[in-house]
């Protein structure tokens, strides 16, 4: 499998005039999994760094939905925390509606079926847990359950507890999914900020910050009047994206398997 790592321009609808107030930010859509092409964006996000004069250490954000779907969702874990450990970059972690879906198996294992309907299922395997065959089988996603959270390392579990919702730098909003038109930022539902499309996707006003997103996949980094979209389906497409924000500039990273 051949990978590289390239900027591009994004599809414009219009030109926002938001600014991270001179900070150098990375931030990385929806992973799922797909730890080879995590590797190669944050070798080309490294790279990029060093080249990008900044008022402050550069800050990385994921955008959630870390898991699920690709195989290596534990490695992908532990490439983020082993980032945050190095030092270089300033890391934060957005929560996703799949860290969501973790979450609630593990307080009850009544959610497993819908969680491994949802992608669950390699995430399991990469903890080394085979689900249940049965989706009526109760007992079966109980000892699922409890052999998971056996399974899971606890840095990996306060990983998964402490991930933020929302975060705000300059002129900008990062959340995974996006936010209720009409209700003020600080007002938003979490329900929102993890699963929102159409009514925030869709409507045509603007919002108190420019909004940066993943969660609703595009074919190619997009910046509209009120939000950029990250998310280019890695685990479906084999592209990775994180948006570029320096001061008032605006473009993309990208790595790509073949």
């Amino acid at each position: 499998m051949k990978l590289w790592p390239f900027r591009t321009q994004p599809k414009v609808e219009a030109p926002p005039a938001a600014s991270t107030g001179g900070r150098l930010v990375y931030a990385v859509g929806d992973i799922h999994g797909r730890l080879d092409l995590l590797q190669r964006l944050l070798t080309a996000i490294s790279a990029d760094a060093v080249q990008t004069h900044s008022n402050e250490r550069p800050l990385v954000v994921f955008l959630g939905d870390y898991i699920d779907r690709g195989a290596e969702s534990r490695g992908v874990i532990d490439q983020i925390l082993t980032l945050r450990r190095q030092g270089r970059f300033e890391v934060r972690c957005l929560k996703g509606n799949h860290e969501q879906a973790l979450l609630q198996f593990l307080e009850d294992p009544g959610f497993g079926p819908a969680w491994v309907g949802h992608g669950g299922g390699p995430t399991l395997m990469s903890y080394g847990i085979a689900p249940p065959q049965m989706r009526s089988d109760e007992e079966g996603w109980e000892a699922t359950r409890l052999a998971f959270r056996a399974a899971l390392p606890p840095h990996h579990l306060a990983f998964f507890e402490t991930l933020e919702l929302s975060l705000v730098v300059g002129d900008y909003l990062f959340v995974h999914a996006g936010v209720r038109p009409g209700v003020p930022l600080t007002d938003q539902a979490e329900q929102d900020l993890l699963w929102i499309r159409g009514d925030f996707l869709n409507d045509p006003g603007g919002f108190e910050k420019m909004i940066v997103h993943g969660h609703t996949p595009v074919d190619r980094p997009y910046i509209g009047r009120s939000r950029i979209a990250v998310d280019t389906g890695a685990y479906a497409t084999g592209l990775l994206s994180a948006a570029r924000l320096v001061g008032r500039e605006r473009d993309f990273l990208e790595a790509r398997a073949a």
